[in-house]
């Protein structure tokens, strides 16, 4: 099986990341490998890189791809949420560096089977890992009302209530079992009425957004990110929608701007001690070059905080 992804902003990345020769680094996302082979290119003999990704297939492309690289490495099948965890296992406390390529890869959008898309039909299942339930498990068994939920919250779907409505009538008749019965339902949803996009694109994130948990924790583990990370070093987020971003952008602002004292305080009682600075001040976007070479990168921002 070929293993295909584009990494977004790359350069950027590898550059805010100010790699340390011999230095210890961790890509929560490796999916094909791209950033952590820039990674590796540059730490040398004496580096460690480590790697996690919930996708067997990635883990074993990544593998293939960066066996060029002297640097020693250690994979793992986990969720990067297992942050802490996984660097106690490779015996590590401290890291150099921390990058997380947040959302769903190339591959996994391009692989059929893997139901991510809602342009192909195949069977509803977007998980990103071979386990746990599937979208078919979501929009089969949840109520009305976690379905409309799931579709506001994080599809950010104003038709939510609609569409919601619609896939419990639908599946009274006949469960759905494919992509395509759900697109299908969700243009009956819509009412014949013209959206500029396909009207599926918002209920699909959504479920997948759910199915893979990808918001839940993520905040908290970017604070044990920075905790782990030595003075100078680096954690890089990418993101692909409002949502994560903002949960990105949330937590580094409180890791800069922590103090709970009261505004007429002379002087800050709470006890917060700023330990990071942004590395840029507005996040970093595609430039006009990657998109017309990479479309996808279209949504994709960069944020990352410095260790003092």
């Amino acid at each position: 099986m070929t293993f295909s992804h584009v990494s977004v902003l790359l350069n950027e990345t590898i550059d805010v990341l100010n790699v340390r020769e011999g230095g210890v680094y961790f890509d929560g996302t490796l999916g094909g490998g791209g950033h952590s082979s820039e990674i590796a290119r540059r730490l040398g003999e004496k580096g460690l890189l480590l790697a996690s990704d919930l996708d067997p297939n990635a883990l074993k492309a990544a593998g293939e791809r960066l066996s060029a690289f002297p640097v020693e490495k250690r994979f793992f099948q986990s969720n990067f949420k297992n942050f802490s965890a996984l660097i106690a296992e490779a015996g590590v406390q401290k890291v150099d560096g921390v990058l997380l390529d947040l959302g769903v890869s190339s591959h996994q959008l391009d692989e059929k089977s893997r139901g991510f898309s809602y342009q192909e039909d195949a069977p509803l299942d977007m998980r990103m890992s071979s386990s746990g339930m599937t979208a078919a498990d979501v929009v089969n068994t949840y109520s009305e009302a976690d379905l409309r939920r799931v579709l506001y919250e994080y599809g950010e779907e104003n038709n939510a209530r609609a569409i919601a409505r619609r896939i419990v009538e639908r599946r009274g008749e006949k469960p759905f079992e494919t992509t395509m019965e759900l697109v299908e339902c969700i243009r009956a949803a819509f009412g014949g009425r013209r959206t500029d996009k396909n009207p599926a694109r918002r209920t699909f994130q959504a479920l997948r957004i759910e199915v893979n948990g990808e918001l839940n924790g993520l905040s908290d583990v970017l604070f044990e990110m920075v905790d782990a990370l030595n003075s100078g070093g680096v954690l890089a987020v990418i993101t692909f929608h409002s949502l994560e971003d903002r949960i990105v952008k949330q937590a580094f602002r409180r890791m800069i701007d922590g103090c709970t004292c009261p505004r007429e305080f002379p002087v800050c009682t709470c006890g917060f001690v700023q330990t990071v600075d942004l590395a840029f001040k507005k996040p970093v976007v595609a430039s006009e070059k990657e998109l017309n070479e990479n479309p996808r990168a279209r949504s994709a921002k960069l944020r990352a905080v410095i260790k003092r």
